[in-house]
């Protein structure tokens, strides 16, 4: 490995380490939104439009981020290729769904245990009558592990997520020169 795929390396985690941070912190603050506007009490057609609106922030915020990061890091550096800004997608993926897999884990089982617990009681309740006794078991079981599958869900999603984001990205990111290898005919 030569010098300047060294420098590009370590750019890559520094870059990455923050883009994560940043794109893993956009989910959790609409996460807390969300649960707040749910709690609310207001009308169901203005709260459905607000979440609409807040979760199209959200999904388009991630891949301008996404992009932007990319595009810095092509820029601050020589020689980058885009299998190397698709190299930078995939870890910016993986980093940022550890941040929101941390932040769903802590919302489920320190901040807000309570709300999804009478959430999945009202569940329970509408649902007793067509469960058997090992349903009913098994549904007590998953709310005692609802904290520990929400981190590994989320972290499997966004994580997929953000590589297909990054596989379609980095396709473009540093643009390709149609003419790079075109030579005129000396005459």
């Amino acid at each position: 490995m030569n010098m300047e795929q060294n420098v590009i390396q370590k750019n890559m985690w520094n870059t990455a380490g923050k883009a994560g941070l940043v794109l893993g912190l956009v989910p959790a603050v609409y996460l807390f939104i969300s649960q707040f506007l749910g709690q609310v009490g207001m009308p169901a057609f203005i709260s459905s439009i607000l979440s609409f609106v807040l979760w199209t922030a959200k999904f388009v915020g991630c891949i301008w981020i996404m992009k932007f990061f990319m595009k810095k890091f092509v820029a601050e550096n020589n020689g980058v290729t885009n299998a190397n800004t698709f190299r930078l997608g995939n870890i910016m993926a993986l980093l940022s769904a550890l941040v929101y897999s941390a932040v769903a884990f802590a919302n489920v089982a320190f901040i807000s245990p309570e709300l999804f617990e009478t959430q999945m009681n009202a569940v329970m309740q509408q649902m007793a009558p067509m469960m058997d006794s090992n349903t009913q078991g098994m549904m007590e079981a998953y709310l005692e592990n609802l904290p520990q599958i929400t981190f590994i869900s989320n972290l499997i999603y966004c994580f997929l997520y953000g590589m297909v984001l990054s596989f379609i990205l980095s396709r473009n990111i540093p643009s390709k020169d149609p003419f790079a290898d075109y030579k005129p005919d000396e005459q």
